[in-house]
């Protein structure tokens, strides 16, 4: 299989792990002319499951180091599999919720705010679950993205005056589901050997077979979530399956291609762990909102009208962010 040798190969792998993750949001923007965030879920969910299927049989299979993944798989213990499996089933939870807030609020406020206290809390948990890196430059960089946050955070209150009702529900959902996103990658963690990749320890997961499991609970889990949703929606009227069978092939290849995205980034994440450690390799790839802020002032106008103050808090946003994320990166070095 392929294994992440060098620490600077590893930082490229999270830098697309972050762009993978800032960029699938576009993919619920494209389908949502005609089509409800709760059956573009659906096809996200099957896109990212197929994908991981793919990754696993190709870079998982074939090199000169680690066991392939048929091997792998076979030998992971019951208790890491439900690592794992617990792993995708606390994604999906916060996902969907995520989803629901950017159909709502949009990408320039969910991301950043959502996935945002994610990172936060996610980075703390991982650090000690599996220290790696300098604590004190890593934890710095976290704090200069509290503060694009805060920055967000009130340029997305400036911009929701008229629509306060639809705003608040949009950030309260993007709160709770950053708060439960803070969770997952640590099961996940928990169930590999991060220290070899090439030879890890018996009973653990190598990144692809990970990425597997976890995209299985992710799928299993949805039928339940999901199917609430559908019936009890955000807002809007309930949803049924029959209606999902009515999209057409171009929108359902759209959802799909969300869940190849987010998957990509993913298992890059994973297999990055492995050198640059959970807390780093977690950090730097949910620095996605700084990616989806972009594409939804730039791309999608979210902040179309705003007035000079808001367009500088994003400004301020977007330079705490790569800051904070430039010291995240020196505190694996």
């Amino acid at each position: 299989m392929f294994i992440v040798t060098s620490y600077s190969l590893a930082v490229v792998f999270c830098f697309i792990t972050m762009l993978c993750w800032g960029s699938w949001g576009n993919t619920q923007k494209l389908a949502a002319k005609n089509w409800r965030y709760e059956l573009f879920y659906w096809d996200y969910v099957i896109g990212m499951f197929l994908f991981a299927l793919l990754i696993a049989f190709t870079m998982g299979s074939f090199g000169a180091e680690g066991r392939p993944f048929l091997a792998d798989i076979a030998q992971v213990s019951p208790a890491n599999v439900g690592w794992i499996l617990l792993g995708g089933v606390i994604f999906n939870a916060s996902n969907i919720l995520l989803s629901a807030s950017t159909s709502i609020a949009g990408m320039a406020v969910a991301f950043p705010l959502g996935v945002g206290i994610s990172l936060v809390l996610g980075t703390v948990v991982n650090y000690f679950g599996a220290p790696k890196g300098n604590p004190a430059i890593l934890f710095a960089g976290v704090a200069l993205i509290v503060v694009a946050i805060i920055c967000n955070g009130v340029a997305s209150g400036k911009m929701s005056s008229g629509k306060k009702d639809g705003a608040t529900k949009g950030m309260l959902l993007a709160v709770l589901a950053g708060t439960l996103m803070a969770f997952f990658y640590r099961f996940v963690a928990m169930a590999m050997d991060l220290n070899d990749f090439a030879s890890p320890a018996a009973g653990k997961a190598t990144p692809y077979t990970a990425i597997v499991i976890f995209s299985t609970g992710v799928l299993l889990s949805n039928f339940i979530f999901n199917t609430i949703v559908m019936k009890k929606p955000f807002v809007g009227e309930p949803v049924s399956y029959k209606e999902y069978f009515k999209g057409s092939r171009t929108t359902h290849l759209v959802g799909m291609l969300g869940g190849f995205i987010w998957c990509l980034g993913t298992a890059f994440s994973y297999i990055a762990s492995g050198k640059a450690g959970a807390a780093i390799s977690y950090a730097l790839g949910q620095g996605a909102p700084m990616v989806a802020a972009l594409w939804g002032v730039f791309i999608w106008k979210e902040f179309k009208g705003a007035r000079k103050n808001v367009y500088s808090l994003l400004g301020l946003m977007f330079f705490f962010f790569l800051s904070g994320l430039a010291l995240i990166i020196l505190s694996g070095n």
